[in-house]
């Protein structure tokens, strides 16, 4: 008989588990409250940069982000041939930009041990920087290359897993409201608080995001995941000056093929408010016209927001309940749901398939583990 699993949350990280189980043969039913792709995924950058943004060790954290980067160049063709759709896939590389020269030894420290995991990293001098970006302020004086990060267009890209979902005949579920799970030690059981429709399943997959923090009292167990609302500003280049990812020390740029410049993230804590703030934009605004001069003058004709889902310790919840075999977590991925979408939706099918999961550290994501 089919296994059936019920996926709660139809965001970035739902739907890319819902679009590998479907193609694993199992019966698969996406739940949304609200409506696909509307919260953090939808509102993403879409930068798959895990060398650029874990700067520090090589965590368990960066490992599953770079295992997840290396899966990316089959999976987005997989979504792009199930949905027929195709959106932004760019292998244009990253720079991370130094001022001064007390960040040169920083950078050398990070090279060492970032291309002991593959980052064929490149050190670069003032002069070499501005050959590939010549925009770039002249009190730059070089940066890191990272030559194998990429970017995704993420409204693009989370359309294309819906419609993939949709066409190969997963079940999904938009509009539910308030969402009650009445049964979830023994098969699972969820209710729509809108539709006062019930669904049930072998398992439940738990990947609403910043909301998988509200479920404590239903699960038992402390779940510290967190709404961090990131305010993003878009800027109209359609002659796009800018060719790489490029960071620094107060956030990033990235060019996109419609011809729009991404700045972002200003963060803070707002609940679930998505209100944009000017103090927020404004954020953005004082450091990026340092790094690309030309957008001193300039002022965004988009700006959005959305939320975050942090945990206590920046680690996801990743994994089954050891108090359930009806049902797993994939939740509190922050910054990273759609650099993590692959190696997500992977872990979960190999772990229902009762695969190995590619000697990944899953207990240091164990969802249960800020309750032992």
């Amino acid at each position: 008989m089919t296994q059936r699993v019920l996926v709660l949350g139809g965001g970035v990280i739902g739907l890319s588990c819902a679009f590998e189980l479907k193609n694993r043969g199992f019966a698969v039913t996406v739940l949304e409250q609200g409506k696909c792709g509307g919260q953090a995924s939808g509102a993403a950058a879409g930068m798959l940069a895990p060398y650029s943004e874990n700067v520090e060790e090589p965590d368990p954290f960066f490992r599953l982000c770079l295992q997840s980067l290396r899966l990316y160049p089959e999976w987005q063709l997989a979504v792009k041939e199930a949905s027929g759709l195709d959106f932004e896939y760019s292998a244009t590389g990253s720079l991370y930009v130094m001022y001064h020269e007390a960040d040169v030894l920083a950078m050398k420290s990070r090279k060492l041990w970032q291309d002991e995991y593959g980052a064929a990293s490149e050190l670069l001098d003032a002069a070499e920087l501005r050959k590939l970006e010549p925009l770039v302020a002249s009190e730059a004086i070089g940066a890191l290359r990272y030559p194998g990060e990429s970017h995704v267009y993420a409204p693009g890209y989370v359309k294309a897993l819906e419609e993939a979902c949709r066409r190969m005949g997963v079940d999904i579920r938009e509009g539910l409201g308030g969402i009650d799970i009445v049964r979830w030690h023994d098969g699972a059981e969820v209710r729509s608080a809108s539709t006062a429709q019930t669904y049930r399943g072998d398992t439940l997959v738990v990947a609403n995001g910043a909301w998988a923090g509200l479920m404590e009292s239903i699960f038992g167990m402390t779940i510290p995941v967190y709404p961090i609302r990131g305010q993003i500003c878009a800027y109209e280049t359609p002659d796009m000056p800018v060719r790489h990812m490029v960071f620094c020390s107060q956030g990033y740029v990235v060019g996109k093929r419609n011809g729009t410049l991404v700045c972002g993230a200003s963060e803070d804590i707002a609940g679930f408010d998505t209100t944009v703030t000017r103090r927020g934009i404004a954020r953005l605004e004082n450091w990026n016209g340092k790094l690309f001069p030309f957008l001193g003058g300039m002022r965004p004709f988009h700006e959005w927001a959305g939320l975050r889902p942090a945990t206590q310790d920046g680690f996801p919840l990743l994994g089954a309940l050891a108090r359930s075999n009806s049902v797993m977590f994939a939740a509190g991925h922050y910054r990273n749901g759609i650099l993590l979408s692959p190696v997500t939706a992977h872990v979960i099918a190999d772990l229902l398939e009762g695969r190995s999961t590619s000697g990944l550290p899953l207990d240091l994501f164990n969802p249960e583990r800020f309750s032992q």
